[in-house]
């Protein structure tokens, strides 16, 4: 015990240099506190605090006080920071929501942007002119509209009819919060179109809505060029490599990168960012080197630096600017800083300070899946480059053997980074998205070639001359790598037991995992692997049992547990949140047979022996006889509308309806050894926040 307290404690002296890495660690923890929050908090105290402690923590340094002390004091200032950035950020944000329950409506509005397709249809982002029924001050900044047939392109003036709702609700208690994400990028609502779309007369639009469109129009026709030349299922992959338009991507060629574990490819992140940065800086340093009167003048490290700082830049303008491409533009252009200024690139320093910037302008991003990824994925990368031994080199050795030692020590590394960023993305993937790509890592060691050194460049270079008229070698070089990456996509698709589905720990469970992933990442010395079992939290967490019965949004649709199965009454309604809700709790959808139940128009109802379930999906509310016989049909009935009275059959029966759904939306339901239930609903998890809408 004596040596392991000394080993211990020399390991703590070790760190001297590391601990400041935690204050930004502590600020994300700030953020991410701030949105576990039940209810808003007050600005003021949080913004008090904030400046409080940032005011100790300086004066504590200029009073020479010990330097545990001092960082006691930073780490509270980055996590009361963080609390209050969060809450500043949601109210400079804050814009209207659609009030729920519209009458269908008609909508003129500027198309901002071509969006991804949805399972209705294509979609645009339409900044609204005019709603019919809203006022000013309640229209919407922005709105999703599912188009029927060709999507307008952007720069469209447009007149659409269709039905308004609100950002979707989670699918079920606890699960990704579509709406905030909707609030914090001015979406405050989604229209159905149901007819089509004709062009409209208006003034000319704000100076801001004007310049998004230019862009975006570049975006979208360099978009149909690629695809022109490519083919629409080559194309529509590179185009969404490109200028992050995946409105072209094919259902199957989709999940195959999903099953295979490449679909982080088809996302403009961290890979594109670096291929594309690291392209530039290396050919602009040869071009250097290679001018001798040049070289001689001017240093080809910063010049190379400069030359990937405009790279990045352009790349993240052409590809529409997402959270996930913003991120990784600003870690590539924090990089490119540091080699301006003489400093290390790849250090834990320059990810630290990268972090801070993120999330200073973007602390929502704490809570998205991608930049957990990512951030997860680089740190253990930069982690791994600190402890990679140096290759020696090598005096006169013949170069076929300096070619095999290299070749080797490429695909070690290759292997080592797959490996390594695999598994701190992994308690990610499974507690969001609940699957694991069994073969991805052999999936991505086959592609990372392919991609880093043929297709991203080849694209980089295609789009760069397309608008010249020259792109055509280069996109027919990538488009090459690209059927060859869906190759490879569909090979490991298609092998036995290539997903593996895992439910979702509970909420606690991934926090715990990325504290244990940067405690094995910022620690240095063997004793980081003490945070190994936190890192694995996700896995190992038991999972509680999963709920017997649960009921979407709205009460529209429903499914019930039979053992590991989840049995959708309605499969073809809303199949993305009974998908998502099955996945999370670990249950595999099978096909609803109508024998044995009663189903009309507006309702389903089990026969014989009370069933389940029942439910009533018509806006009307049911009939006496109706709603008696639903009752004596079922444990639970489920009624979209409101209803104010209940028959003598319904004693003993759990009846929920419409002002249930209103106040509480998506539902899961327990049956406990009493014959009672036990109900959790989203609004509970959600709390009364500012993107809560109808919900709160």
């Amino acid at each position: 015990m004596p040596r392991l307290f000394a080993s211990l404690l020399a390991d703590a002296r070790a760190q001297v240099e590391r601990w400041p890495l935690w204050s930004s660690v502590c600020f994300g923890a700030g953020c991410a506190a701030y949105f576990t929050l039940k209810d808003e908090p007050t600005t003021w105290p949080l913004a008090l605090g904030a400046a409080v402690l940032l005011c100790a923590w300086i004066i504590g340094r200029a009073r020479g006080l010990p330097r545990w002390a001092t960082l006691m004091l930073l780490m509270l200032a980055c996590f009361s920071s963080g609390l209050a950035v969060a809450k500043l950020r949601t109210e400079a944000v804050a814009a209207p929501i659609a009030p729920a329950d519209m009458a269908p409506t008609q909508v003129e509005g500027w198309v901002i942007d071509v969006d991804s397709s949805g399972q209705n249809g294509a979609r645009v982002v339409v900044a609204p002119v005019r709603v019919r029924g809203l006022s000013s001050e309640q229209t919407p900044e922005r709105l999703r509209v599912t188009v029927k047939g060709a999507p307008p392109p952007p720069g469209a003036p447009i007149r659409v009819f269709g039905i308004l709702n609100p950002p979707p609700p989670p699918a079920s208690p606890g699960a990704y919060d579509f709406g905030r994400n909707a609030y914090f990028k001015g979406m405050g609502g989604t229209l159905f179109a149901l007819g089509p779309t004709r062009p409209a007369v208006l003034a000319s639009p704000p100076w801001r809505v004007r310049a998004a469109m230019k862009i975006n129009a570049v975006r979208y026709a360099l978009a149909e060029r690629i695809v022109a030349r490519l083919g629409e299922r080559t194309g529509g992959v590179a185009a969404a490599m490109t200028t992050g338009h995946e409105t072209w991507i094919q259902d199957p060629d989709l999940d195959a990168m999903r099953d295979s574990g490449l679909a982080h490819i088809l996302s403009i992140s961290g890979l594109h960012m670096a291929v594309v940065g690291g392209f530039v800086f290396f050919a602009a340093r040869l071009l250097v080197a290679a001018w001798p009167w040049l070289a001689l003048r001017v240093s080809g490290k910063k010049a190379a630096a400069i030359a990937g700082l405009i790279a990045v830049g352009t790349y993240l303008v052409i590809s529409g600017a997402p959270p996930p491409a913003e991120r990784a533009a600003i870690t590539a252009s924090i990089a490119f800083l540091a080699v301006l200024t003489d400093r290390q690139a790849v250090t834990m320093r320059a990810l630290s300070a990268a972090a801070f910037v993120v999330l200073l302008l973007r602390p929502e991003a704490v809570v998205t899946p991608g930049f957990q990824m990512s951030f997860a994925a680089t740190a253990a990368l930069v982690a791994l480059v600190e402890v990679w031994p140096r290759r020696i080199r090598e005096f006169a050795a013949p170069w076929p053997i300096v070619a095999v030692q290299r070749l080797g020590s490429w695909l070690l590394a290759a292997c080592a980074a797959s490996l390594v960023a695999g598994m701190a993305t992994g308690p990610f993937a499974m507690q969001h998205f609940n699957r694991t790509a069994v073969y991805g890592l052999i999936a991505n060691l086959a592609t990372a070639p392919l991609a880093d050194f043929v297709m991203m460049p080849a694209l980089a270079l295609g789009a760069a001359l397309e608008p010249l008229g020259l792109g055509a070698p280069f996109l027919w070089v990538a488009g090459q790598s690209v059927d060859a990456m869906l190759a490879i996509g569909h090979w490991a698709a298609n092998l036995p037991g290539a997903v593996k589905g895992i439910a979702s720990a509970p909420a606690a469970a991934l926090p715990v995992a990325f504290l244990g992933i940067l405690f094995m990442c910022l620690w240095r010395g063997w004793w980081r692997l003490l945070g190994l079992p936190f890192a694995a939290a996700v896995l190992i967490w038991p999972r509680p049992a999963p709920p017997d019965i649960w009921i979407g949004d709205g009460g529209a649709n429903a499914a019930y547990r039979l053992e590991r199965e989840a049995v959708v009454i309605r499969p073809a309604v809303r199949q993305f949140a009974s998908d998502l809700w099955s996945r999370r709790r670990g249950l595999e959808p099978v096909a609803w047979s109508p024998e044995g139940w009663t189903c009309k128009r507006s309702y389903c109802a089990p026969d014989g022996e009370p069933g389940p379930l029942a439910l009533w999906w018509g806006k009307a509310a049911p009939g006496p006889e109706q709603l008696d016989q639903m009752c004596r049909s079922a444990q639970v009935v489920s009624v979209r509308a409101a209803i104010t009275t209940l028959p003598a059959s319904c004693d003993g029966r759990l009846v929920l309806d419409g002002a249930d759904y209103a106040r509480g939306g998506s539902v899961e339901l327990w049956r406990d050894e009493a014959g009672g239930w036990r109900a959790l609903w989203a609004a509970e998890v959600r709390g009364r926040r500012p993107w809560s809408g109808a919900h709160s």
